[in-house]
């Protein structure tokens, strides 16, 4: 026999463990299932750039503490051309900020405070497929640890299982989504180093882009644009540096030991639907973009902060409206951030076969940007998070 819940989540990254702290919050029951071990999940060294409100939910709602103590706020960035530095003032502009703190610490956290919980959370399970999504009990089919199939039957199904994940399919279909990918992409490293800066650097150099960040007091990441076929162990330590060095003309680097290598291709995606019957996707099941404008796991909590009061409607009141309105309601705010992150990227990035009017109308960019109030004002206010309620 199936079990039940009210909620099976599929996928425990930032989207699937935050719904389910929101929902018990409401007193709404979850499961959430996850192929991969907890370690995995908590050791995956992954990116983080934090906006305002995604840091007030972890801190108001109690899934995170550590995102205050521990997390560095920043209170702008810096746009690097022509040799030169130019701040944004985030607090200047809009009063705002954005705080410097990995998913994989997000994760630890969440993950700690749902098995405090008591939360149903199972490690090392595999979802392989969701069965009558339109049906008022759609069920998913997995397989636990040692292979043994069995059932969940929920209310409703969420899929926050990634880009490749099966709920996607439940929901989709053959229709798909709009795409797009970059004919760049990122290589990334991490170093033993003390940071280079105070805040993040964004460079435009005439030999292409690079982001000059941090992870903690002794670990620098580092990115410069790369073809996305590069091979991670192209370059020596050396080459690396120099590349870098290069990427960042007017600043001084801090240089130490290279312990990872990656390359990060760049695609956006938003699927066509993020709802069928009663089965709906989130974060990046649903929609990705590329890293430069920082809105992935932002978009995620933004996602969840929208179906938590949806669900809320749904199963404690038999309110059908805001499950019904949820996927255009999280849409407004999804191309938001899709058209920022492109943005952000064409205005970066060295696009192959660009000519020198493409070069200079660029720099024109730039300038028209940090030279204007409401330039520097549009990017603050997107860089560090509009409402999470429209």
């Amino acid at each position: 026999m199936p079990e039940r819940t009210r909620v099976a989540i599929i996928g425990a990254g930032p989207a699937g463990l935050l719904l389910s702290h929101l929902l018990d919050r409401r007193g709404i029951e979850s499961v959430v299932l996850d192929s991969r071990t907890r370690d995995e999940i908590e050791t995956t060294i992954r990116a983080g750039i934090l906006e305002q409100g995604t840091v007030e939910i972890l801190h108001e709602t109690e899934a995170s503490d550590r995102v205050l103590t521990v997390g560095q706020r920043h209170d702008g960035i810096e746009l690097r051309f022509d040799g030169e530095g130019h701040r944004i003032d985030f607090a200047d502009s809009v009063g705002r900020a954005v705080w410097l703190y990995p998913q994989h610490e997000v994760l630890k956290d969440l993950v700690a405070a749902r098995l405090a919980a008591g939360q149903d959370l199972r490690f090392g399970v595999r979802a392989d497929r969701v069965e009558d999504a339109e049906s008022s009990r759609p069920r998913v089919v997995a397989r636990d640890a040692d292979g043994n199939t069995f059932q969940i039957e929920a209310d409703v199904v969420v899929g926050a299982d990634g880009s490749r994940g099966v709920v996607r399919e439940a929901v989709c279909g053959t229709f798909g989504g709009y795409f797009r990918e970059y004919p760049f992409a990122w290589f990334g490293i991490l170093c033993d180093a003390p940071p280079s800066a105070e805040e993040l650097i964004y460079s435009n150099s005439p030999n292409g882009f690079a982001l000059i960040s941090r992870r903690s007091p002794e670990v620098q990441r580092m990115y410069f644009q790369c073809d996305p076929e590069t091979d991670t162990e192209a370059y020596t330590e050396d080459q690396l540096w120099e590349i870098l060095r290069s990427r960042v003309p007017g600043t001084s680097l801090k240089e130490g030991r290279i312990f990872q290598r990656d390359v990060l291709r760049f695609r956006s995606f938003v699927a066509h639907e993020m709802r069928r019957g009663r089965v709906v996707l989130v974060g990046d099941a649903a929609h990705t973009v590329p890293p430069t404008g920082a809105k992935g796991m932002n978009l995620a909590v933004a996602d969840v902060v929208l179906l938590t009061e949806a669900l809320d409607a749904l199963l404690l009141d038999n309110d059908e409206t805001l499950f019904d309105a949820f996927p255009d309601t999280a849409r407004q705010r999804i191309w938001k951030a899709q058209h920022f992150s492109w943005w952000m990227t064409n205005m970066l990035h060295l696009q192959p076969g660009a000519s020198s009017f493409d070069r200079m109308r660029q720099i024109g960019e730039l300038r028209s940007v940090v030279e204007s109030d409401a330039g520097r004002a549009y990017l603050s206010e997107a860089y560090t998070g509009w409402p999470l309620r429209p």
